[in-house]
């Protein structure tokens, strides 16, 4: 015998049915909603992405190492200003653009003109940043144990070791006397800090500097092509981050003019660059993310101290060293960090 449905009996099947749909249709709009509420950093660079694999990974390291995972917990929005001129004096915009995009934190990991850029557009959203001059001189905190706005982060002091750099050049490379030094004035407070160092150094090491300037790849050929005529005893390539990006480029115009340099990052070392020293980039970018992570988790900048690079790295490449007929100091080999061989 079939049994007849009831008014009463059709109508909670249709309630049900009706629950099950608007569950079904808002439950992508829940979804959207967590994803949405998910904190967003803006990362500020000054280099080309794809040379910034190792500093990535660092900083999404310090991000780790606060709990935070990209793309699970938090969103990165990554801005790179590969280098040129140009792209750096559109610093401005490409704050403007992350803060419409309501970032909860903005990090500049080695780059002062995007720090200076962040700075000028908010006092409100937090900016971690990664600089090699001291930050209180630039104007960026108030005091690095209280930085006491809305800016910390770390001072890697690579400007700070010019002196330290070019006494070892001149140790490992014994009778030269004229240095040329390679600086971007796209970043013209690094620029000022470094010749101002090489000012100070060069005349009591018995040295004469001649400067060259490069902002994009092809003025980098446009020094080299300078160097060539010159023929100075050696190269200081100064701290930037067109200079790591371009690395590739600058050891080979080395090679080829087969002119010892010297370099502020490990990279170019490992790279075939003949020797670095200084602070380890890397560990400068995990300390941002670091940073970040504290904030996202409700710590205020003016509460972060500003963190000081404590360990510097000095790397010589000794098979780039016999392909110039340098013989490496034992004294030198005695306190280099490593020998690439």
């Amino acid at each position: 015998m079939r049994l007849k449905r009831t008014g009463a009996g059709m109508k909670r099947r249709e309630f049900i049915v009706l629950l099950g749909g608007m569950a079904g249709a808002t439950w992508p709009l829940a979804a959207r909603g967590q994803q949405a509420a998910m904190p967003v950093i803006g990362l500020l660079a000054a280099g080309l992405p794809e040379f910034a694999d190792h500093l990535v990974t660092a900083f999404r390291q310090g991000l780790n190492e606060t709990g935070y995972i990209e793309g699970k917990s938090v969103a990165v929005e990554y801005r790179w200003a590969r280098g040129r001129l140009d792209s750096m004096n559109s610093m401005p915009e490409l704050v403007a653009d992350l803060l419409r995009r309501g970032v909860t934190v903005i990090a500049t990991p080695g780059n002062l003109v995007g720090t200076l850029a962040a700075k000028a557009a908010t006092t409100v959203v937090p900016i971690v940043f990664g600089v090699a001059e001291d930050p209180v001189r630039l104007g960026l905190v108030a005091s690095l144990a209280q930085p006491g706005g809305n800016l910390t982060g770390m001072n890697f002091l690579n400007s700070e070791m010019v002196a330290k750099r070019l006494g070892l050049l001149r140790d490992l490379v014994p009778g030269i006397s004229r240095v040329a030094v390679l600086v971007n004035p796209a970043a013209p407070a690094a620029t000022e800090t470094t010749l101002r160092e090489v000012g100070v150094a060069a005349p009591t090491l018995g040295l004469q500097i001649q400067v060259l300037k490069a902002s994009t790849s092809g003025e980098i050929n446009a020094a080299f092509a300078s160097l060539a005529r010159e023929r100075p005893d050696a190269l200081f390539v100064a701290v930037a981050g067109l200079f790591n990006s371009r690395r590739v480029q600058l050891i080979s115009l080395a090679a080829r003019h087969a002119i010892p340099a010297t370099y502020a990052d490990r990279i170019l070392a490992e790279a075939g660059g003949l020797m670095s020293y200084g602070s380890d980039n890397r560990d400068m970018w995990r300390q941002v993310g670091v940073y970040c992570g504290h904030i996202l988790k409700g710590a205020k900048p003016a509460d972060l101290p500003v963190v000081q690079s404590t360990k510097f790295e000095f790397i010589i490449n000794a098979e780039t060293a016999r392909m110039l007929g340098i013989t490496i100091p034992p004294s030198l080999l005695a306190i280099a960090d490593e020998v690439i061989e």
